[in-house]
């Protein structure tokens, strides 16, 4: 036997060794579930989407929050849910969901989750015609309408999503205009009003910014010291697809 023809089997022992390692420890891979977003086929960062909620959620406390006051308040904007928002997925909310779904040409499961959302969101958007032309130029841009308490994200002219919030106060009202966002933390803490966190914040007048809440249950109870409060993970979720991106931020609407 030659030195190459040496190298060569002791090449192919080698490979067959490593195969067979392979094929023993591949069954293990197999049984591990793909996360629940892989396995639906979509993330947080595609156009119109939430975390899918449940009937028998809650939104417990601005640091526990389902977005049941979302599906709540979405539903009544399509005429589909007639009590007052409580943040509780009962069975007035499912059985609304269900008819939502119906009327879609969706699974009727009264689940919300991706393929609900979306229809959900687009179909519940409000004070379209108010919009600025400067929304939907190139680039990104946060359009707050102040009268719906919500703010849109446009990208290069296309709407990409749209979450419910509040802002500021009568006294304390969040300037209306074109803005451009010029400082960004992602742990922001208040100096001026008690400490109080402001996760994900993106300032773009002054003090003012588009930040997470640690106050905010319901958007259309209560006010900010200026600010657009969104909940934390609509803010996150606002910081995970802008934060690098020169963002826009266009507030308009009568005050409300």
């Amino acid at each position: 036997m030659t030195r190459s023809t040496g190298v060569r089997a002791r090449r192919r022992r080698v490979l067959a060794v490593v195969l067979l390692a392979l094929a023993v420890v591949a069954p293990s891979y197999a049984v591990l579930a793909p996360p629940a977003s892989a396995a639906a086929g979509w993330s947080l960062r595609d156009p119109f989407s939430r975390e899918t909620v449940r009937p028998g959620a809650v939104d417990a406390s601005p640091y526990d929050i389902d977005h049941v006051y979302e599906v709540q308040y979405r539903l009544k904007r399509v005429g589909l849910f007639g009590a007052t928002p409580n943040g509780r997925y009962g069975a007035a909310t499912t059985a609304a969901v269900k008819r939502f779904q119906q009327r879609n040409g969706l699974a009727v499961t009264g689940t919300v989750n991706a393929g609900t959302w979306r229809p959900l969101i687009t179909q519940s958007v409000r004070g379209r015609g108010a919009v600025p032309r400067g929304c939907t130029t190139a680039g990104w841009h946060a359009c707050y309408d102040r009268s719906w308490h919500q703010v849109n994200l446009y990208h290069d002219g296309t709407l990409l999503n749209s979450w419910l919030v509040r802002s500021g106060a009568a006294s304390t009202p969040t300037r209306t205009g074109t803005f451009r966002v010029y400082y960004r933390d992602i742990d922001h803490v208040s100096s001026r009003f008690d400490d109080a966190p402001m996760p994900y914040s993106q300032f773009f007048s002054g003090g003012q910014a588009l930040h997470g809440s640690r106050l905010m249950m319901d958007p259309y109870v209560g006010h900010s010291h200026g600010c657009v409060n969104f909940w934390t993970e609509d803010a996150q979720q606002l910081w995970n697809l802008t934060s690098t991106k020169t963002l826009w931020v266009h507030v308009y609407g009568r005050w409300s």
